[in-house]
């Protein structure tokens, strides 16, 4: 059996990691339940987790003595472990001063002392803490169960190599019927294996267990915006099929997520009434240091966060119709009531029926924020998820844990979600050659 030592960070992440080791023996810290109740009044996410721990301790509490160990459903044990003056004393002087961090440490290093060699492990967030507890002997690790490497997250798209006789087949019905394990909803390009010029795209369609023709945009355009490559393409398939209930677009700066999401949101509210509003929200994280407490009103507040919202809409309101006559300003789609733009902070407790919801910057979420937000879809409703899993501006979260990346990955198979890297910048050349090579 293994003795996993959690840090407060841990739990502050996911208040559901104490039970996520299998059937081995979590121990906290008697200073990682000191640092929680420091948390527990923010009105934060933190604050949220940071009262659910104290709630699940204090139901253990009941059950048995912390110190002794309490079974959990999984077969493991859960133990509280008191710190001791004496235990400092046993670390580098550097570590000697009496902090949160440093107790921790001297209470898994005496752990490590009393407990059967190699079955001790830290599991903590925090990558400085990881490198002193490295230093001292202790076999430090990151929590990795809500990790998805970046290099392996779901692309979205693939490449079948068929018959000139195939394609052209999907060429004159609109489907073809593929064998073997597909992803639903799973963008394909189909290469003539004689002549690999010769190309169609489609997307899988699990019902069907056919590849499918995409909606065709790129005549018309949506809101005098064309898809410009191929993964454009596929994005707009599913930004535009109402059976898809959850998309996320992945991608770099100017590749036109943000771009793609407003204009097929408000062909689906404005244009055809499939759905009662646009709602639009993002994360409010700043770039850099934050300018503080801001002047006036909540609309006045949250100008600066959505600026790149106003920009988007903007860029698509500025083209005209075809009698010549300039499309409606956001404020008017705002008075209207066709649109929406809010921050992502009181949306816990709400329901959210029949709108087409877009979740900007979604890679600066934690994996349990959105869960929250795609829990309050309500019937009828569409969410999209779009950002940069290489661009964070949330300490807590990294390209690999963020809830963007963990959404991706965890909801990939199902037939109402689809998912799509976008690679190529569109924005720019200037922004392309900035993305790519600084």
């Amino acid at each position: 059996m293994k003795n996993y030592i959690l840090d407060t960070n841990v739990l502050l992440h996911d208040p559901q990691a104490i039970f996520k080791f299998s059937d081995n023996t979590v121990i906290l810290p008697l200073t990682v339940i000191e640092e929680i109740d420091r948390f527990k009044k923010d009105q934060s996410e933190t604050g949220r987790n940071a009262r659910q721990v104290s709630r699940m301790i204090d139901e253990f509490r009941s059950q048995a003595k912390l110190v002794e160990g309490v079974s959990l459903d999984n077969g493991g044990l859960f133990k509280v472990a008191v710190y001791k003056q004496e235990f400092l004393q046993k670390l580098p002087p550097e570590l000697r001063n009496d902090n949160g961090d440093n107790r921790i440490l001297a209470v898994a290093q005496d752990l490590q002392q009393n407990l059967p060699q190699g079955t001790v492990f830290f599991v903590t967030k925090d990558i400085n803490l990881r490198i002193k507890a490295d230093t001292i002997g202790l076999w430090a690790e990151d929590y990795q169960s809500d990790k998805v490497p970046i290099e392996d997250l779901y692309t979205g798209t693939g490449e079948l190599l068929l018959s000139k006789e195939k394609i052209d087949l999907f060429f004159d019905q609109g489907t073809l019927d593929v064998e073997g394990d597909f992803i639903a909803n799973q963008g394909f390009t189909l290469v003539d294996e004689t002549n690999p010029s010769h190309t169609a795209i489609g997307r899988y369609d699990a019902t069907m267990k056919k590849i499918v023709s995409l909606i065709n945009v790129q005549k018309e355009g949506i809101w005098g915006i064309h898809p410009r490559n191929r993964e454009q393409q596929f994005a707009f398939d599913l930004l535009l099929n109402d059976d898809i209930q959850l998309v996320s677009l992945v991608g770099k700066a100017g590749t036109g997520k943000t771009l793609l999401a407003i204009a097929a949101g408000l062909v689906k509210t404005a244009n055809e009434s499939t759905y009662n509003r646009l709602l639009v929200s993002r994360p409010v994280y700043p770039m850099g240091r934050d300018l503080g407490f801001l002047p006036g009103d909540i609309e006045d507040k949250l100008a600066p966060w959505m600026q790149p919202i106003f920009d988007n809409v903007e860029l698509l309101l500025s083209s005209y119709d075809e009698g010549g006559t300039r499309k409606r300003g956001y404020r008017e789609l705002i008075d209207l009531g066709l649109m929406e733009i809010e921050p992502l902070t009181y949306i816990r407790g709400r329901s959210i029926p029949k709108q087409y919801m877009i979740v900007d910057e979604a890679q600066n979420l934690t994996p349990h924020e959105i869960k929250t937000i795609i829990t309050r879809a309500g019937e009828g409703t569409k969410i999209v998820l779009t950002g940069d899993p290489y661009q964070i501006d949330n300490p807590y979260v990294d390209s690999a844990s963020n809830g963007l990346s963990f959404s991706v990955e965890r909801l990939k198979d199902q037939n109402i979600t689809g998912h799509t890297t976008l690679t190529k910048g569109e924005r720019s050349l200037l922004a392309e050659l900035a993305a790519n090579l600084l």
